[in-house]
């Protein structure tokens, strides 16, 4: 019996990882595909600045900003993780929020790194759940978002995950957003095996993600404590081996 992660690549390894010390088979599935977009090249022309929410941004950007002067700019990473990866690609000034979206804020807005009414640049992913650059412009601040990654929907199972489904070898479902939720419905149903994905339980970082499991007919879906990687996987470890 195996744990199906959605995730994607490259963190589902992380996650298969954890899996694995607990005693756990897993499998993967990925239902989002990574896709950089190139930068222009005046982006951040007239930036004092560089915010970052996601290592997805800087894996995205990496390849284009090597000698460019943005490296020389503070970063403001939301969290310690995306700071590395800021480090990792040649960001000299990280400074971390080391929590999340409202920390990162008030860090920006407080820090003194940065004057107020400045022009920073938003690293971000084309689907943005939180409106980042309003916040901050109610507090002086100019900040121009650039689209540096896309994450598309995944159409269509890997042929073993399918094949296990059909045969009842998945004991667990881990989802970690919405839209890779949603995707995973959208492929159960095109792969004809929703009736047997869907019986099984569903573990989801957060109450939004359980929705959309919900609405497709889940009845077993189980939302994390917090919306951290270790509550869910403690909870399914607790869930399926009661």
């Amino acid at each position: 019996m195996a744990v199906l992660v959605t995730r994607p690549a490259p963190d589902n390894e992380r996650t298969a990882s954890a899996l694995r010390a607990r005693g756990f088979e897993v499998l993967l599935a990925p239902m989002l595909r990574f896709e950089p977009v190139a930068l222009p090249p005046d982006a951040g022309r007239d930036a004092a600045g560089v915010i970052v929410t996601s290592s997805n941004a800087l894996r995205a950007a990496a390849p284009q900003l090597r000698g460019s002067a943005l490296l020389r700019l503070p970063l403001f990473a939301v969290g310690d993780r995306t700071a590395a990866a800021a480090r990792e690609a040649g960001f000299t000034q990280v400074i971390s929020a080391a929590a999340d979206a409202t920390a990162l804020r008030d860090l920006i807005a407080d820090s003194g790194a940065v004057d107020a009414k400045a022009t920073l640049l938003y690293l971000a992913g084309a689907d943005i759940s939180r409106d980042l650059a309003s916040e901050l412009a109610e507090r002086g601040f100019d900040v121009v978002t650039q689209t540096v990654y896309r994450m598309a929907p995944v159409a269509a199972l890997p042929r073993d995950v399918c094949a296990a489904f059909a045969a009842n070898r998945i004991e667990a479902v881990l989802h970690y957003s919405r839209r890779s939720a949603a995707a995973f419905v959208a492929a159960i149903q095109a792969d004809g095996v929703e009736i047997s994905a869907l019986a099984v339980p569903h573990g989801c970082l957060s109450a939004n993600v359980a929705e959309v499991l919900r609405e497709a007919g889940a009845t077993q879906v189980t939302i994390a404590a917090h919306p951290d990687e270790n509550d869910m996987l403690e909870g399914l470890t607790r869930a399926l081996r009661s």
